[in-house]
């Protein structure tokens, strides 16, 4: 204790010393302030965050007015099909779902389909027997859905082994039988559920039979969340959650670089694209061609376009690459031109078959054409009767690019003197209830340069020209079928009738070769050799171009690519993997 003292002393001591010998006062202390630090969530490697031009409803894969990536992505993800596309692009039967499904019976013609026992939906009911008989029975009568016409020959759906069999016959044999039962829907929920087909699948899935289940949907937020689903019998995905968050294309490229998403499916113009491309070795980029080809349809079924005359003048006023250019903005769908009416250019076996010289506009042909159908030019109009000629165009307006075109279009009829008016409504009135409203005036196609229906009626309010989707994912000869063939009873003999296509065309003649092309009694391109120069003669229909996809892919995630050909990436979702940048 003495020895503590006296150093204490001794140091008190100098101190003073060393304090006496200065006359400056001692240094100021000085404040090193602290490194700035952004707080960060830390990341979590089994969560994906994906960013999309748009996350909004509705989500029932099976119709026209829903032909939209988030869409397609649910239905990959949430929903169980029967088949799936191959990585050729052949459909290849889903193991986990099913045990078998095959043709068993030459007359009638029969598949049976066998479901593994386990495979159940995310709340324990099982996927049944009366899953397919409730996508069948709506696939075949309800409007505006997505290849019906396989459907249509089904003449009954029934169920054996407590409904793990189901047998589905056809009225005639149907090589594309693979193509049909994707993205089936719970029917046990949903046949009694508030507005049924279409109401309860505008807002949300009901229930999950994949490898992924809804988590949350918030439209005002522009977010879906999706987590693995716990139910699912098969392979447990490596992600818990992904989470599908919408922004604006600056955003989304923001977004990537900071990488607070790690992945990117969106639209692109030539301006995106030059920000995704300067984000260099950060992603890697790949085009996805979607299943679905944006055309014009110049509907038979109208009471003036019923005229073929009038379709021919129409057509010869559209200045299809304007239309092309403003729909693809410079991106990767501008490569994507489509020559065909029913495959798309990025098919296997696509063909173009577009006739010298459409699409290009001609207003010395239009004046020719229209004074031949009885028109008169007036102060830079057209009228007939003192009437003027004024068609109605119906798009969209809730899917890009559709209601863009229709303005367009709008400006290029009213240089060549025809006046048209844009109908504002929503996919699903256009599809549900406005083009099934109105149909086919003839049982064949029209010859006369002025049909009786079209005697002066230009202040008729059905759609003249449509802007919609084609879908070409499925079978073709389906797809040729279901948007050029003739509306027809049900082959099981009940009195309800299928929509008309929504062109509202039919032509006798080339019935049975559309027929036989989807019974597989001609081929394909034999069908298509006679059809498609008829449909191009009559005016029916215009194709544009393939929508597409930009896929960005951070460099945390491995295993993403492309997908299989019209499917896109998320049929590989369950097998991504992220790791975490440090």
């Amino acid at each position: 204790m003495r020895g503590r003292s006296a150093l204490l002393a001794l140091t008190a001591a100098v101190c003073a010393l060393l304090t006496a010998c200065t006359d400056s006062p001692p240094p100021p202390l000085v404040s090193i302030p602290p490194t700035a630090v952004t707080p960060t969530t830390q990341a979590d490697p089994t969560q994906l965050v994906i960013g999309m031009d748009s996350v909004k409803g509705g989500y029932n894969p099976h119709l026209l007015a829903n032909q939209t990536t988030v869409t397609r992505a649910l239905g990959e993800l949430v929903l169980p099909s029967v088949f799936h596309t191959g990585p050729d692009g052949s459909p290849q039967l889903d193991t986990t779902l099913m045990v078998s499904a095959e043709v068993t019976k030459a007359s009638p013609y029969t598949v049976t389909y066998t479901i593994k026992p386990q495979a159940a939906w995310g709340d324990g009911a099982p996927i049944a027997a009366e899953d397919f008989a409730y996508l069948w029975q709506n696939m075949r009568s309800q409007p505006g859905v997505v290849d019906p016409a396989g459907y249509r020959l089904i003449t009954g759906v029934s169920a054996r082994d407590g409904g793990r069999v189901a047998d589905v016959t056809f009225s005639q044999p149907y090589p594309g039988w693979r193509t049909l039962f994707g993205n089936l829907l719970p029917a046990h929920v949903l046949k009694d559920a508030p507005g049924g087909w279409t109401g309860a699948l505008s807002e949300t899935f009901p229930a999950a039979g994949g490898p992924f289940s809804i988590r949350s949907i918030d439209p005002e937020r522009g977010e879906i969340v999706l987590q693995r689903n716990d139910r699912y019998w098969g392979r447990s995905t490596k992600l818990e959650r992904i989470v599908l968050r919408q922004a604006g294309q600056a955003d989304l490229i923001a977004a990537l670089k900071a990488g607070d998403d790690q992945l990117a499916v969106m639209t692109a113009g030539d301006s995106t694209m030059r920000g995704l491309t300067e984000l260099g070795k950060a992603v890697t980029l790949t085009t996805v061609p979607n299943p679905v080809v944006v055309e014009l349809l110049l509907r038979q079924s109208s009471a003036r376009l019923s005229n073929p005359t009038l379709r021919a003048a129409v057509f010869a006023a559209i200045d299809r690459d304007a239309l092309i250019t403003l729909g693809t903005g410079g991106g990767p769908s501008a490569t994507l031109r489509a020559d065909s009416l029913v495959t798309a250019p990025s098919q296997p076996g696509y063909k173009p078959s577009i006739p010298p010289g459409v699409g290009a506009p001609n207003h010395d042909v239009v004046n020719q054409l229209l004074t031949q159908a009885g028109y008169t030019k007036a102060n830079g109009a057209w009228l007939r009767d003192g009437v003027p000629l004024n068609l109605v165009i119906g798009a969209p307006n809730d899917r890009a690019p559709y209601s863009q075109l229709a303005g367009v279009l709008q400006q290029q009829l009213s240089a060549a003197g025809i006046g048209a008016t844009i109908l504002n409504t929503s996919g699903d009135q256009l599809f549900g209830t406005v083009l099934p409203a109105t149909t086919t005036t003839s049982p064949s196609a029209s010859t006369s340069t002025t049909p009786a229906n079209d005697q002066g009626n230009d202040t008729d309010s059905s759609v003249d020209i449509a802007i919609v989707p084609q879908a070409v994912g499925g079978d073709p000869a389906g797809v040729l079928a279901a948007s050029f063939g003739c509306r027809g009873a049900l082959p099981d003999g009940t009195t309800a009738l299928p929509a008309a296509n929504p062109a509202g065309f039919c032509d006798r003649g080339l019935q049975p070769t559309v027929e036989a092309a989807l019974t597989g009694a001609i081929s394909l391109s034999d069908a298509l050799a006679t059809v498609e120069p008829a449909l191009w003669q009559q005016h029916v229909a215009m194709p544009l171009f393939q929508l597409s996809d930009v896929l960005a892919t951070g460099s945390e995630i491995t295993g993403v690519n492309g997908g299989p050909p019209l499917v896109g990436p998320f049929a590989g979702a369950p097998t991504w993997r992220r790791s975490v940048r440090r």
